[in-house]
């Protein structure tokens, strides 16, 4: 019963952190459209420590995307694409580099296309296929930044941490 009390209570401060950071980048400007440095998707790490982020983090994306007013296929696919992410970094865990790198891809892949068809963000006079490169390339910029370097400095300054995690962490 303690361990899913644990749990329980690390995923729902996992999401509200997720919230609170989304928030901050978008006093920024920083958190939606074709160029997104969300502070919150370090935290996309965060299931390398402890199974209980994966729904935290879902749910905080979920939330973050109802309450910075985005539209329904943003709310749907990118709240899929930081799950897909965070089971990713869970699946990966036995290698810390790569903690990062399947919400990496998981936003690459999905959030331009909710770009293009969701908001209907096209270059005038490109294809459909430029503009799907060219957000695959400014989302994948702004996913290195959040996930790859403030991700990986998290991800160390917990390490150095292990109890936070207890009873989840394991240590490979």
């Amino acid at each position: 019963m303690k361990m899913k009390i644990t749990t329980l209570v690390q995923a729902a401060m996992i999401a509200a952190l997720y919230v609170v950071l989304t928030f901050v980048a978008n006093a920024f400007g920083l958190a939606n459209y074709a160029v997104q440095v969300r502070f919150s998707e370090a935290l996309t790490v965060l299931p390398y420590f402890t199974p209980a982020a994966i729904p935290g983090l879902f749910i905080g994306c979920l939330l973050s995307n109802i309450l910075t007013g985005c539209i329904l296929p943003d709310i749907i696919f990118g709240s899929l694409a930081t799950l897909i992410g965070a089971l990713g970094t869970y699946a990966l865990r036995k290698w810390k580099w790569f903690a990062p790198i399947t919400p990496i891809l998981a936003n690459v892949l999905i959030v331009p296309l909710v770009l293009i068809y969701g908001y209907g963000f096209l270059i005038e006079g490109t294809s459909y296929v430029y503009c799907y490169g060219y957000y695959a390339l400014t989302v994948g910029a702004g996913e290195i930044i959040s996930c790859g370097v403030l991700g990986m400095i998290l991800l160390f300054t917990l390490e150095k941490y292990p109890k936070l995690f207890k009873p989840n962490y394991q240590t490979e």
